[in-house]
């Protein structure tokens, strides 16, 4: 029976590898989960894992933060050797972490099999780590298991096509999983607001720009109920800003709360990709604080703007939409599909 390890290590990646995890073990394989503990607060780790049904890791690596390199390097060095020591007949890796990208480099330095899920996703932006991680890990990979057309169509152009398969997003079927007429929303989540997450470096690490953020949903004409990442609780204490009338902030939620409170708003305000394609999937209006996006697809119709530069935001958060008639992301089997394909070469 072939053996696949999973390996995960951020908020992300938990949801992702639920569906993988439920269809490698309906398909009768060996799964050897992994995780790095890039992410180890229980709010972005453990009470994650137990919202979405993924069971507990067999090990974890406990790496903690740190910077890109040093990070990566704990990773890489903690990855191999649980790869030697198990030697599984593949390894999947998940997004653009830096857990992706150390473990298609420990698997395909040892000869693994190794897959990328959700493969081919580019924003062009070489400033991002996320970016550098994603095409480092595409073109280490043996299979890239891409989620869109797009996504295909860019591996094409980076002469990958032998490699890729477009199976849909695993993220479709971790959210049609969930059914949001059960999930109790926060008591604040109950009227008319708007929803936000913030996050990337790109807006947490200036202060001018992080004030200039807060200042900007501040002027909405709704509360911006906004669901603030370790990273940027740490940022609002160490610049020392004070959080301007009509912006609340409120710790991170479980996965499916998460998606209850972003169905009952009137509109998301993120930088996150993942959250700007749940937005669009659900029919939410999603206004993304950044210049470029991984996810295209999500701009059609309006239902994504991008609004890095902050002006006119106000506008843009009361922009009309347009029907979308077809969904690009798949139909909620990409879990399925996934664990047939790696069956199939490991």
């Amino acid at each position: 029976m072939p053996s696949v390890m999973n390996v995960v290590g951020a908020r992300p990646q938990f949801v992702k590898a639920g569906p993988v995890s439920r269809a490698l073990a309906d398909r009768g394989l060996h799964e050897i989960l992994v995780n790095t503990g890039q992410h180890y607060d229980d709010l972005m780790s453990d009470a994650i894992m137990r919202d979405v049904g993924l069971r507990q890791p067999d090990i974890d690596l406990g790496v903690g933060s740190g910077s890109h390199g040093r990070q990566t390097a704990r990773m890489l060095e903690g990855l191999e050797r649980v790869m030697i020591e198990l030697s599984p007949d593949a390894v999947l890796t998940y997004g653009d972490t830096n857990s992706t990208v150390a473990a298609a480099l420990a698997a395909t330095k040892l000869g693994i099999l190794t897959g990328h899920v959700e493969a081919g996703l580019r924003s062009f932006n070489r400033e991002m780590p996320e970016e550098l991680n994603r095409v480092a890990t595409d073109h280490l990979s043996d299979v890239l298991l891409a989620p869109t057309v797009n996504a295909m169509e860019q591996l094409e152009r980076e002469g990958l096509a032998h490699r890729s398969e477009l199976c849909g997003d695993v993220m479709v079927d971790a959210l049609m999983s969930i059914d949001l007429d059960t999930v109790i929303a926060p008591e604040w989540a109950r009227d008319g607001f708007y929803a936000s997450t913030i996050h990337r470096p790109s807006n947490t690490d200036d202060a001018v720009r992080l004030n200039r953020v807060l200042s900007a949903f501040a002027s909405l004409d709704k509360t911006v109920h906004l669901l603030a990442h370790p990273r940027l609780q740490r940022r609002l204490h160490d610049f020392n800003i004070k959080v301007p009338q009509g912006v609340q902030i409120h710790d991170p939620l479980p996965y499916s709360s998460m998606l209850k409170v972003v169905s009952s708003s009137d509109g998301l305000l993120t930088d996150s990709g993942g959250l700007q394609k749940e937005a669009f999937i659900l029919g939410v209006k999603c206004t993304t604080i950044r210049s470029e996006t991984e996810w295209p697809e999500t701009l059609s119709g309006d239902w994504n703007v991008l609004a890095g530069s902050l002006e006119h935001l106000s506008e843009i958060v009361l922009r009309e939409t347009t029907p979308v008639h077809d969904n690009p992301f798949g139909h909620g089997d990409a879990g399925s599909h996934i664990a047939e394909v790696i069956e199939s070469r490991a």
